[in-house]
């Protein structure tokens, strides 16, 4: 019996390689699609895995894919309002969501309502907002998976152990294209050197973050509400070879480690097919040809994503979507070319000093501090 999937963000990197294991894979039926604004790229998933609906977040961008998929009987919609329908079709299952930002939240917290199991993909939906959504699947009964390699490493080394054991999370990080850098070096990086990644292939946005440290510290965030650990249970290891994609320390001094080359398939396939394992081949790795595993404590004063990644863990509140928001506008200047790598961190400690701390954000403040933000850097 295949799974109906619904793939939020099925433009992007994640949302095209969710679409190859299926394509690959078969037992998977794509209900519905949703993106942003690649209406060529929409309409060739459209017309390749034929779903019942397809999503445009902007307006005018439907409004062009509806007349491209006019021969057709897809139903073309847009806005949060069309994610929202996506996600709560009734026949729909899993829900991948892989959309950049802060319109992942809504769509996620729908999908919960509606039961839908969660491939998680969307840092902001917990980094952000991890008080609302790990309270709202718990009463739900909704599995949350999570998508990300690292995070999709905890949860298969804690597979099958008592989590009252969990002694420590060790999150590995490549230390990106970057690593070793001091902070006077940092200054003079270009776009395409951040963007040269030694081991991963992703979008810019999270390239630019691995560079920074910042999606390190993204992780961390979701690792405490994943997991329900503290902050002083998730140690990050920098690790170049990005062959061990995380660990598990355990009470009596036991780790466990998942391993495997740096490809996102395989965590996206696990969370797709859980608890089945599914074949994949060419993803092996040759033990005799990798020699040695390194690891190497972050150097988070040169890379202060991490280390303001941290504190806004332990302020809690607004604050960690006082961190994300900030870093998304620093980020998208400097792809623009209008800053210098180091200042993005400079935005980021602007935002995190000066935008007033709530407490127990409703999902409505959690979006007027993101405004807050905008109008302030």
């Amino acid at each position: 019996m295949d799974k109906n999937i619904v793939v939020l963000g099925s433009t992007g990197s994640i949302g095209t390689q969710t679409l190859e294991i299926v394509r690959a894979q078969g037992g998977l039926n794509v209900v519905a699609l949703a993106a942003g604004k690649n209406v060529a790229l929409m309409e060739a998933q459209a017309r390749e895995f034929k779903p019942e609906l397809v999503v445009m977040y902007d307006e005018n961008a439907a409004e062009e894919l509806k007349i491209k998929l006019a021969d057709t009987k897809i139903k073309v919609i847009s806005g949060m309002e069309g994610l929202v329908e996506a996600v709560t079709l009734p026949e729909a299952e899993i829900v991948v969501t892989a959309l950049v930002g802060m319109i992942g939240i809504r769509p996620t917290i729908e999908a919960i309502k509606a039961k839908k199991t969660i491939a998680l993909a969307n840092k902001e939906t917990l980094v952000c907002a991890g008080h609302i959504i790990m309270p709202l699947a718990k009463e739900m009964g909704v599995s949350i998976l999570p998508v990300d390699s690292e995070h999709s490493a905890i949860f298969q080394s804690l597979n099958g152990e008592n989590s009252k054991t969990l002694d420590k999370i060790l999150l590995t990080a490549s230390g990106g294209p970057f690593r070793g850098k001091s902070y006077e070096e940092l200054k003079t990086m270009t776009v395409e050197k951040a963007l040269n990644h030694p081991n991963w292939s992703m979008g810019q946005k999270v390239t630019i973050d691995s560079a920074s440290l910042v999606n390190k510290g993204l992780e961390v965030m979701e690792a405490k509400w994943l997991f329900d650990v503290e902050k002083d249970q998730i140690q990050v290891l920098v690790h170049p070879q990005s062959i061990v994609h995380s660990m598990v320390q355990y009470t009596d001094g036991a780790v466990i480690a998942q391993l495997g080359v740096p490809d996102m398939k395989l965590p996206i396939q696990y969370a797709l097919f859980y608890p089945d394992r599914k074949p994949m081949y060419n993803n092996r790795v040759d033990f005799f040809k990798l020699k040695e595993l390194t690891f190497f404590e972050p150097d988070i004063e040169t890379f202060k994503g991490l280390k303001f990644a941290y504190n806004a863990l332990e302020r809690g509140g607004n604050i960690p979507t006082v961190f994300n928001a900030s870093n998304e506008v620093a980020v998208r200047r400097f792809l623009n070319r209008e800053i210098s790598f180091t200042n993005i961190y400079d935005i980021i400690e602007k935002a995190m000093d000066t935008i007033p701390f709530l407490a127990n954000p409703s999902f409505e403040e959690i979006l007027e501090t993101e405004e807050q933000v905008l109008k302030l850097v």
